[in-house]
């Protein structure tokens, strides 16, 4: 029973210290009793995330794609900036019509220092909808468009699913990452490789 109980301790350690290198906080810091404050700390992890695994990649590898029926890491990155401001811009009760995604598929371009500064726009468009986020108006009620039809959901369960998907293409950012031997930045940043 004692071996158990070991074995237990040594396997939270290891998934607790996991977490931390991945996002760079513990628990501790990033979750909180208030909906609204850790949705926040959620969106700073991922946003770092996105924003330094862009500016890092090599332009000359913003064509890799690791498959053929895959996204080029440009076109990844570009999802990411259309995402964004969809997501945040209906979280907000704004119109998508009223971003800079209207008139520009960002999956469509293909110049690194274009991408970077659009992704960190969209991303900075995001922190705005996320600052603006309380725990008075986390559950206000928005509508979700996009979908085959106008689904309701609050302000609070968008931004999360924001960083859900946020957090599934850093997913395949960091394949794609490794696949050309770099380190993702949120590996760096705790020290694994």
């Amino acid at each position: 029973m004692r071996v158990i109980a070991a074995l237990v301790a040594v396997l939270e350690a290891y998934a607790i210290t996991g977490f931390a290198q991945a996002t760079n906080d513990g628990y501790g810091q990033a979750l909180s009793l208030s909906l609204a404050a850790s949705t926040k700390a959620m969106h700073a992890t991922i946003r770092r995330n996105l924003a330094e695994a862009a500016a890092s990649m090599p332009a000359e590898e913003y064509s890799y794609k690791p498959h053929p029926d895959s996204r080029t890491f440009a076109a990844l990155v570009g999802h990411e900036i259309n995402a964004n401001y969809g997501f945040c811009s209906m979280a907000q009760g704004s119109s998508f019509m009223a971003t800079p995604a209207r008139t520009t598929n960002f999956e469509t371009l293909t110049d690194k220092t274009a991408l970077v500064k659009a992704l960190n726009e969209a991303l900075a468009y995001c922190d705005a909808a996320y600052e603006a986020t309380t725990d008075v108006n986390v559950n206000a009620p928005v509508t979700m468009l996009g979908l085959a039809k106008p689904t309701q959901t609050t302000r609070g369960l968008l931004l999360i699913f924001n960083t859900a998907h946020d957090n599934e293409h850093y997913g395949n950012i960091v394949v794609y990452m490794r696949a050309k031997g770099h380190v993702p930045p949120s590996t760096a940043r705790g020290g694994g490789h």
